[in-house]
């Protein structure tokens, strides 16, 4: 019997190998920790009707650093970029309801005040990816110091029968990756080169 899947690689240094089974996008999930009320386990309902969610994206601004001749150039401070997340609007009202709360921790639109710190409306979230098993996850991000920069309560449409969204855009100071793919201090510390230059 021929067997030709080892061979569907692109080849490299005169050798073949097969395709590495990529991540599919349909096999995610995400959790929430204080989002809404504190403490809640209502924010399951949150997880069980995301429909996208992005990956968190990082930008290093580049310092220029002028020289005799020519340019060169340093990484600045980092900043996460804001991600977007759709969840659907459930005909119980509980994610309106879990939205709704965490716009009122952000500033309470009936009296018009705001919360004394950002410790008292910053929520978590984690973004796990899954094997497709029951609880096989592939790499996990934890997302921390959230707040909703953005809120879109989608509109009706007597043309079409898809379901109503509510659209965040999620702000969030830090970010990390965990399953191994951020390597810790040591190993880093260890594949530095000894040298001063730019």
């Amino acid at each position: 019997m021929a067997d030709t899947l080892n061979k569907f690689g692109v080849p490299i240094d005169g050798t073949r190998a097969g395709i590495l089974m990529p991540k599919p996008k349909h096999k995610f999930r995400v959790r929430f920790t204080n989002f809404g009320p504190l403490n809640s386990h209502q924010t399951v309902d949150l997880s069980r009707q995301v429909m996208t969610c992005d990956r968190p994206k990082v930008s290093y601004n580049p310092v220029t650093v002028h020289s005799y001749n020519s340019v060169a150039y340093y990484a600045g401070k980092h900043e996460w970029q804001a991600i977007s997340l759709s969840v659907r609007d459930d005909v119980t009202n509980a994610v309106s309801k879990l939205v709704g709360f965490q716009i009122q921790k952000q500033l309470n639109h009936f009296e018009q005040t705001s919360p004394l710190a950002g410790s008292n409306y910053k929520f978590t979230m984690t973004y796990e990816v899954m094997d497709g098993g029951n609880e096989g996850i592939l790499e996990t991000w934890t997302l921390e110091g959230c707040f909703l920069a953005d809120i879109n309560y989608d509109g009706g449409d007597y043309a079409s029968a898809d379901p109503l969204m509510i659209t965040m855009q999620v702000r969030y100071d830090n970010a990390t990756l965990s399953e191994g793919l951020f390597p810790d201090v040591g190993e880093i510390a260890s594949n530095l080169l000894d040298t001063v230059g730019v």
